[in-house]
C-alpha cells in the first residue's frame, strides 16, 4: 500500500502541471538531462518540478514549451494557468493560522480538502469536521487535543467554522457525502444542549443539494466500515483521486489506483447499507427527541 507521509501535499494544480510538462517533454523525446544541458538548468530541480515536489516560475514553463515546441497559444495559456494558479494555493486563507496548524499537523489536509471538488466521508466516532457546529467542534477539539492551550483550541474552532464556508458555501461549493454510523449521535459530546444544536444543523446540512447524510443504523451490525475513518476526495481532471487517513500525529494519504479504488468500494457498500437520506433525516428527528427524556 503506498503510503504517502507529507503534511503538506502538492497543490491540485502542482500536480496538474507536473503531469502536464512530463508528457510534453515524454512526447520529445527529450531526456531530463538533454533538457538541463539545453535551458543551462539543474537537472534534480527540473526532476522535482515534474514530479510535483516543487513549483516553478511562467520564466522557466516558457521555455520548456519552446524547447518543447508547444506553439499554440491556448495550449500554452492553460499550462501557464497552472503556473499561476499553484503560486495562488501556496497562500490558503488557513495560513493565518500557521502557529496552530504547524502544531497539530492539520494543514496538509487543508491543502488537500481546498482543491477538491467532492468529498465522500465515512465517520465512525465523529460527526465530519464540515458539518459540526462551533460547541461541537470546541468539545471534541479540547478533549481529544490535550496538548494544545485553550487559545489554540478557540483557534482551530475559528478553522473549522472557516472551512465550512470556503468548501460547502459560495457560488461552486464542493460536494459532500457523508455517512455517518449511529454511535455518532448517541455519543453525548459537550452536553445534551450541545448535541441537539448539532442534529439540528445536521438535519439543515442534509436539505442542501451539495450535501448529503446518511446514518448506518445499529441494527446493520458488523460492516465494512469498521476498520476506521476515511474521506476520498476528488479532484478537477486530470489530477487523480486521494484516500486520507487521519491519525493523532501522522496522518496519511493514499494516492495509488489500488487504494483508491479499494475504499471507493467500501464507500459504495456503506451507501447502499446505510439508510437513505429522507430515512436518515427521520432518525436523526427520533434521536434527538429521545434526548429530551
Amino acid at each position: 500500500m503506498a503510503l504517502k507521509r507529507s503534511l503538506v501535499p502538492q497543490s491540485v494544480y502542482r500536480r496538474q502541471l507536473a503531469a502536464r510538462l512530463k508528457e510534453l517533454r515524454d512526447a520529445t523525446g527529450l531526456t531530463l538531462t538533454e533538457v538541463a544541458e539545453q535551458l543551462e538548468v539543474n537537472q534534480g530541480s527540473l526532476s522535482r518540478i515534474e514530479n510535483g515536489e516543487r513549483g516553478t516560475t511562467p520564466v522557466l514553463v516558457r521555455a520548456l514549451l519552446d524547447l518543447y515546441g508547444v506553439e499554440e497559444q491556448t495550449q500554452r495559456a492553460d499550462v501557464l494557468d497552472l503556473v499561476r494558479a499553484d503560486k495562488e494555493q501556496q497562500k490558503p486563507w488557513w495560513r493565518k493560522y500557521s502557529t496552530v496548524l504547524t502544531a497539530t499537523r492539520y494543514d496538509g489536509y487543508l491543502a488537500l480538502e481546498a482543491g477538491a471538488t467532492y468529498l465522500a466521508n465515512y465517520q465512525p466516532m465523529l460527526v465530519p469536521g464540515l458539518l459540526q457546529t462551533e460547541d461541537y467542534a470546541r468539545a471534541v477539539i479540547s478533549q481529544m487535543r490535550m496538548d494544545v492551550s485553550p487559545p489554540q483550541v478557540e483557534s482551530l474552532v475559528k478553522v473549522r467554522m472557516e472551512r465550512q464556508k470556503s468548501r460547502l458555501e459560495g457560488e461552486q461549493p464542493a460536494k459532500l457525502w457523508a455517512i455517518l454510523d449511529e454511535a455518532v449521535l448517541r455519543r453525548t459530546i459537550g452536553s445534551a444542549e450541545v448535541m441537539r444544536e448539532q442534529m439540528r444543523k445536521l438535519m439543515e446540512a442534509s436539505e442542501q443539494p451539495n450535501i448529503t447524510v446518511q446514518l448506518l443504523p445499529f441494527s446493520l451490525g458488523a460492516h465494512p466500515g469498521l476498520y476506521g475513518p476515511f474521506v476520498i476526495l476528488t479532484f478537477p481532471a486530470p489530477t487523480p483521486n486521494l484516500v486520507w487517513l487521519e491519525n493523532p500525529k501522522n496522518s496519511v494519504y493514499l494516492e495509488s489506483a489500488e487504494d483508491v479504488e479499494n475504499y471507493t468500494d467500501i464507500f459504495d457498500q456503506l451507501r447502499a447499507c446505510a439508510l437513505g437520506p429522507s430515512e436518515t433525516r427521520t432518525r436523526i428527528a427520533r434521536i434527538t427527541k429521545e434526548l429530551d427524556q
